[in-house]
């Protein structure tokens, strides 16, 4: 439970068509088994006890009165369970009887939610048994107890506070409006769905795309139980489909047509810090409809097990992979399209070093200028040769821009750089920021005037883990006429430029673009050593696949250093060590805060994904900020 993380399970027992207790005694079985886990809050599948498939036989008083005494069993079950379980049957009430939902905690039933929806179609019958659960909160006295029952009741763990359940059964999801979406906006963090969903072909994709997607519609964690194996074949299958989502996301599944416990995290913190940020998610406006349950859990460290991306910006699965890059480029391009169609520009300045971050700037222009049908030879690729120059870039740079048929434009910086120093007093021997940013500068100036003359648009190349470091000089490499890459990672950058690579088929422009992959990111701002680049810019800022970890984390869900920190030893394990992991932490938060000014004055650029740096748009923060208290906390931890 620490760091705003809760294990949920949602499990498929062995299962007895009317046989309570079998059923009860593997639920029990079950219980125990996935508290040993560690699983915290504990979801049964739709009228678990009884089977889903009893028929007309929950007409049987018999039946329903040892239901009953199987939920009293199940409930004594969580006596030393530490854990919150929902379990499925059927509940009389006033004459009448419902699908339900019952939550057990501590040897306790907090509250029974009854089924919303019923289905009453194709192979569903539900209607002949049950009746739709009631508005209103009533009482049932269940042996020496006094149960709420009703479809608004939320259980609150005090604590855990930002663990909220809300429950629904089944077809509540394939409703036109669901019993969660009240739930969430009531407060529940986390649903619980507890189903007996039929097979049907094509139907695990719907299935599927509806727990994921109400997931992310409510902005919480939601944990899907099914029937499976052992309720009645006879007419439909039942496949123990079950899932656990988080905000889209789908964390865990479990394999098709074989009962089994599916078992992850849940990042509650996350959750609430995307509600605190989407000022569509609104309060519930009846909110004195909903009855909150309290029950109690340990507080432990719950140890993750859930996947923890390394590279959170870049999917890790090829097809996915060339999507996102594809879609970037083309987000990037029409960006860059807009702005010269606006202007009525018809040429591009671009100052190729070789590296990466031009060679992406570059192709992004090229595509531009191919879909407005202008021609390249309007595009104006600039190298200009300083003193940290190597033969291998220049190459590149010149190599790239022949096959994309651009104008080359060739600069030396060397000797306008020397009169500068001369006039500003610099010793051209004292390799310092001013040696450094000083050739930055000179090449924007070039770069802007030739604009000028040409009547053109300087494109910007400098990408977004460069501007959260602020590894930008200041009104140099900083400043452009439109930044394409401002809100692309470097750890994305790479892949966009592989993409582009492998699309352009074998050839030269595929192996210059290889060895630019291959070149050491460096701004080459220091003379070379033995004709190779001195200059590694992550061995001065920390590696780029860290940073854009911190990035993510801090910026898109607001996470504390503590918990990136844990997070990145899961990441990185075996990669960095906690004293590199803690250090380059430590050095992010420190040029985050520091280079703030930079950020302030961006030039226009599009935004290709969930975050971006732009004072305009994303990122509203004082240049001034202090960063003590996220300082302090990183200090704690040495």
């Amino acid at each position: 439970m620490k760091d705003g993380y809760i294990k949920a399970a949602a499990i498929t027992p062995e299962l007895k068509v009317a046989d309570t207790k079998f059923n009860t005694d593997c639920i029990c079985k079950s219980i125990k088994e996935s508290c040993k886990k560690g699983a915290k809050v504990l979801v049964f599948p739709e009228l678990c006890i009884t089977g889903y498939s009893c028929g007309d036989l929950f007409l049987q008083e018999l039946l329903l009165k040892e239901a009953m005494e199987g939920l009293k069993k199940a409930a004594k079950a969580t006596e030393e369970a530490d854990a919150i379980v929902f379990v499925g049957l059927p509940v009389r009430y006033k004459g009448k009887l419902y699908n339900a939902a019952a939550a057990l905690c501590g040897g306790e039933i907090l509250g029974i939610v009854p089924k919303t929806y019923l289905p009453n179609y194709n192979e569903f019958y539900e209607a002949r048994y049950f009746a739709k659960g009631m508005d209103e909160t009533v009482y049932l006295d269940i042996g020496e107890e006094t149960v709420p029952m009703g479809r608004k009741l939320l259980f609150a763990c005090d604590t855990m506070k930002e663990l909220v359940i809300g429950a629904e059964i089944c077809e509540d999801l394939w409703a036109p409006n669901p019993p969660s979406v009240c739930h969430a906006l009531a407060g529940a963090t986390l649903i619980v769905n507890l189903s007996a969903s039929d097979e049907a072909v094509g139907k695990e994709i719907y299935r599927r795309d509806l727990v994921t997607g109400q997931s992310a519609r409510l902005l919480a964690g939601y944990v899907y139980a099914s029937a499976g194996n052992g309720e009645s074949t006879q007419d439909v299958v039942y496949s123990a489909h079950s899932m656990i989502a988080e905000n889209g996301v789908l964390l865990a599944e479990s394999k098709r047509f074989w009962n089994e416990t599916v078992y992850t995290e849940i990042d509650l913190l996350k959750l609430l810090e995307e509600r605190r940020r989407n000022n569509t998610f609104e309060p519930y406006e009846r909110m004195e409809e909903y009855e909150e349950i309290e029950f109690s859990l340990k507080r432990s460290r719950t140890e993750l097990t859930r996947r923890i991306d390394a590279n959170p910006f870049v999917p890790g699965k090829k097809e996915e992979r060339d999507r996102r890059c594809d879609e970037i480029l083309t987000i990037q391009a029409m960006g860059l399209l807009g702005r010269l169609r606006h202007t009525k520009c018809r040429c591009a300045v671009v100052g190729i070093s070789g590296g990466l971050d031009s060679a992406l700037a570059l192709l992004v222009t090229v595509r531009a200028f191919d879909w407005l049908k202008l021609d390249r030879v309007n595009i104006k690729a600039v190298t200009m040769p300083g003193f940290g120059t190597t033969d291998r870039t220049y190459a590149n740079a010149v190599n790239m821009v022949k096959c994309l048929g651009v104008t080359f434009l060739e600069v030396p910086i060397k000797e306008a750089v020397n009169v500068h120093f001369r006039d500003i007093g610099q010793d051209v021997s004292k390799h310092d920021v001013t040696y450094e940013n000083a050739q930055a500068r000179e090449r924007t100036q070039i770069l802007m005037d030739i604009a000028n003359k040409e009547g053109g648009m300087v494109i910007g190349t400098g990408d977004m883990s460069e501007l959260a470091l602020g590894w930008a000089t200041y009104n140099g490499d900083h400043m452009s006429m439109y930044g394409v890459n401002a809100s692309v990672p470097k750890t994305l950058v790479r892949h966009l430029v592989r993409f582009y690579a492998d699309a352009c088929g074998d050839g030269k422009l595929k192996d210059v673009l290889s060895d630019v992959l291959d070149t050491p990111v460096s701004p080459e701002l220091l003379p070379p050593k033995d004709g190779k680049i001195s200059q590694k810019t992550e061995d001065i800022v920390g590696p780029y696949e860290l940073h854009d970890f911190f990035l993510y984390y801090m910026l898109r869900f607001g996470y504390s250093p503590k918990k990136i920190f844990r997070l990145a030893k899961l990441a990185f394990l075996g990669v960095y060590d906690s004293d590199t992991i803690h250090r380059w932490l430590k050095n992010y938060y420190t040029r985050f805060f520091a280079q703030q000014f930079k950020r302030s004055c961006l030039p226009d650029g599009p935004k290709v994904g969930t975050i971006a740096l732009s004072p305009r748009g994303d990122l509203r923060m004082p240049s001034d900020a202090c960063a003590r208290i996220w300082l302090d906390e990183l200090k704690e931890m040495e």
